[in-house]
Formats: C-alpha cells, structure tokens, sequence
C-alpha cells in the first residue's frame, strides 16, 4: 500500500511540474507579438488641405478708402481662414495695375480680383496672357474671355432710392451729387440719383461735379462746400476715397451726406442720412466660394435690388417714416418688374456730367 501511494504522488509532482513548464512557451508566445505592436509604425497624420489663395487688387483709392475698396477686402476677411489666404495689394498709380497683378501671378494665387473698371485693360491683358489664371472684375463688363468673372451692380437701383429720399428731405430744393470719373458704369450713379430725386421733388436743383479722381479727398471736400455755398442741404457722393472729403464737408457745414458702396454712417454719424449700399462684399466672397467649390463661371454677375446686392444702407435713423415707405414701395415697384430706372443719359438729359 506504501508503495503505491508513493506512486501515485510521484505521478501528481509529475504533472504538476508538466503544467507549469507548459507556461513557459506561452508567456514568450506573447512576447513577440508585444514587441511587434510596439515596433509597428504610427498611421501618418493626412496633410492639411491646400487653401485656396484669394489676391485682391486696388484702384487708385486704396483698400483705406471707406468704400469699394474697402468693402470688398473686407469681404476677403470674413472668409473662413481654414479654406481661404487672402492678401491685397494698393495700386499708387494706375501704373501700379500690371504690377500687381503679375505678382499674384508668379505667385500662385488661385483667383486675382481687381476692384474697379480703371483695371480694365491690365485685367484683360493679363488674362489673356495667362488663360489659366482665374480673374474677376468688379464694375466692368467689358471683358469677354473664359477666365473673367465680371462682377456688376445695378447702382442706379440703389441710387434712385437714395434720390428719392434726397428729393423728399431737402427744404431748399438745392441738392449736390458729386463723382468720382466719368464713365458709363460711374454714371449709372448720377442718372439713377437724379432720377429719384426729380420724382421726389420735380422742381429741385440738382449740382454736379466730377472730382476725376477716387483718392482726392481735398477735392471732394472743396466740390461739396462750392454747392453748399450755392444752397445745397443734401450732398450724395458716388467719387470712392474722394467722398470722404464730401461727407466731411457736410459734417462741418451741418448738411445731410449722402454715402455710397457701404454704410457709410460711421463716418459723420449726425449727418450722413443714409448710403446708397452695393454689396462688393458679398460679390468678393461669392466668386472666391465658387473658386474653392470648382464652380467658377465667367461672364457678367449681375448684383441688383432683387438679390440683395444693391439697397439702401441699414441706417435710415434720420428718414422720417412717410420717406421710408415711399422708398419701400419703389423698391417692391423694381423687383416686380413694375418700375424700371433710366440706365441712359438720352433717359436722363438732366445729367450733365457725361463725356
């Protein structure tokens, strides 16, 4: 009996010591696979998307000028960083045009936008000497070629609404209108504001002058206080930079200014009246989308009352209430196709300033 039970316990040490030589093997089993978890390269981090390089170019105003400039650059900003670069370049001089655009050339930009139809010719050059070049223009449609968005705005629309209420406010039946240069798409502004302002009040005077120039502010000053001397009492400006110098003029004489492009309150909060408002803004941002989206069309894009792109300005603190509804009513008129605003001189032979 001793013998066996001896045996058995030698049989159980046996197995005991099987069992624990068996996990040995799966211990080192595990080990490579450790190592190999350890050793196995890390997913590599996908690359942050290009961004879309938006280059803006000024006129001769320069992107400080409280109008088109401005407002379109200011367009730019308010892009989303993630998607979009945007930078801008001033134009001194018209010389500087060409210039500036073959820099955001040789540097890669995905879209150039040339603000205003002074660059016209160097846009057109350069967009045909560059076909792969995207290109957009704001306030000329002159340029017919694949690669040329031209962005254009009914201001006469937006014009004829601040005529009627310059028309409608002005006690001594004397108002001003001063441009920045004579051009066709420019006079759309004097012919729509004269228009309105007739309709309002049909025996006023109207003044005009041409500054010729979009960054004189001495010049729009001294254009606006020559009309208020003559018996102004409201003074629109459609002159870019130069009608800082208007509105300031009105300031100081204690008469209504009337702005242009944006709202243009800000800069003479007790007498500008109102602006007649062309969203540059919107325009900017909506060809720079449609870069990013791979929707680019050439060709005119058309910007008026009936899609928000032309208005009068928020501000309208100053207009009395019967104004305002007759400047609504004239504005429901335009988008239902039931009123339509002279686009012509031989329509308005009360604007003068025509070359």
């Amino acid at each position: 009996m001793k013998k066996i039970l001896a045996l058995l316990l030698a049989l159980c040490m046996v197995f005991a010591l099987c069992a624990c030589g068996s996990s040995e093997p799966a211990a080192e089993d595990a080990a490579p696979a450790e190592d190999a978890a350890a050793e196995a390269p890390a997913e590599e981090e996908a690359a942050p998307a290009e961004k879309v390089r938006i280059g803006m170019v000024t006129d001769v105003g320069g992107v400080n000028d409280q109008s088109f400039n401005q407002t379109s650059w200011e367009g730019l900003q308010a892009l989303d960083p993630e998607v979009f670069e945007v930078n801008y370049l001033e134009s001194k001089t018209d010389a500087d045009y060409q210039t500036n655009i073959n820099t955001f050339i040789d540097e890669g930009y995905d879209l150039i936008i040339c603000v205003g139809y002074m660059l016209a010719d160097a846009t057109r050059e350069a967009a045909e000497a560059n076909p792969d070049q995207l290109f957009a223009i704001i306030d000329d449609s002159t340029i017919d070629l694949p690669n040329v968005a031209c962005l254009m705005f009914a201001q006469e629309q937006a014009s004829y609404l601040v005529g009627l209420v310059a028309g409608s406010v002005t006690e001594s039946k004397v108002v001003g209108y001063v441009q920045g240069m004579v051009s066709d798409s420019m006079n759309l502004f004097g012919i729509g504001y004269i228009t309105g302002v007739l309709e309002a009040c049909p025996d006023a005077q109207i003044l005009q002058y041409n500054v010729n120039n979009f960054g004189d502010i001495a010049g729009g000053s001294t254009a606006a206080k020559d009309m208020i001397t003559k018996g102004a009492d409201v003074i629109y400006h459609a002159a870019g930079g130069s009608g800082i110098g208007v509105i300031s003029a009105c300031d100081e004489e204690g008469i209504w200014a009337i702005g242009v492009d944006t709202d243009q309150a800000s800069l003479a909060p007790d007498h500008v009246l109102t602006s007649a408002m062309k969203r540059v803004d919107v325009a900017s941002q909506d060809i720079s989308k449609a870069v990013a989206e791979g929707n680019f069309t050439a060709g005119v894009h058309m910007y008026d009352l009936s899609n928000g792109g032309v208005d009068l300005a928020p501000t309208r603190d100053h207009i009395p209430a019967e104004v305002l509804e007759v400047v609504e009513a004239a504005k429901t008129a335009i988008i239902n196709g039931e009123k339509s605003v002279p686009t012509s001189v031989a329509d308005c032979p009360q604007f003068t300033l025509a070359e």
